[in-house]
């Protein structure tokens, strides 16, 4: 196979003490899993069923890295997230058998503009230029599933420079990881190498260059970002 241009390297995930990397396949994003989060936006949760939106991979970095603050925003958010990283495939599955595809878990930030994003909603246009783009999905370290406590009453948090932002509980979710995983797999052919930023706690709010993200989540290694100059 000869390429007109190099093709853009594959994503890929730190494994909690391990040296092979998970490959990047997607990245699904739920909307208003928390009811505070939602209050605070202005809407309301959906609980006739889940709703989504994706990032490309190309969106992908790891944590720990300084990120430019990015083009053609001025209200750069943080959005803590529990991250869902799958390792075998799914189409249609039983809410009581989703929880088998898991590979593991991590904790990641689902960075927004939130003014293209406010302006999106507005005109009902898509979302895409206010979540899909360098940099806005940021990824801890994946551990695996046999090393996790059973989800539930697990703190996840967000600090900026040492402040707390966000606080809550895993068991706060609106729709379970298995009724999330049941419900996209009716829509989509997931499979290994798929993520699923599983929503954000209330607190979400901007952030500017110099500031430093520590979120945290028991159980997972946090995941940092500090924000560079603009581009």
């Amino acid at each position: 196979m000869t390429y007109l241009f190099d093709p853009e390297p594959v994503r890929t995930a730190v494994v909690q003490g391990e040296s092979a990397t998970y490959p990047v396949r997607r990245i699904f994003c739920v909307g208003r899993n928390y009811a505070e989060h939602a209050r605070e936006m202005g809407g309301e949760v959906d609980r006739e069923a889940p709703f989504y939106f994706t990032k490309s991979p190309l969106a992908l970095t790891r944590s720990g890295e300084t990120v430019p603050y990015p083009p053609g925003t001025t209200d750069f958010q943080h959005e803590m997230e529990f991250v869902v990283a799958l390792g075998a495939q799914a189409f249609r599955i039983a809410t009581q058998d989703a929880l088998g595809v898991v590979f593991g878990y991590a904790c990641g930030l689902d960075m927004t503009r939130r003014d293209l994003q406010a302006a999106a909603k507005d005109k009902r246009r898509p979302w895409d230029t206010g979540k899909d783009f360098e940099h806005a999905a940021i990824l801890g370290a994946i551990t695996r599933t046999e090393n996790v406590a059973p989800v539930g009453p697990q703190a996840i948090s967000l600090a900026v420079n040492g402040v707390p932002r966000q606080a809550a509980r895993l068991d706060d979710m609106v729709w379970s990881v298995a009724e999330i995983i049941s419900h996209l797999s009716t829509l989509y052919h997931l499979g290994p190498g798929d993520l699923i930023y599983t929503g954000t706690p209330a607190g979400v709010g901007p952030v500017v260059p110099g500031d430093v993200l520590e979120g945290r989540i028991d159980g997972l290694p946090p995941v940092r970002l500090v924000i560079g100059a603009p581009e």
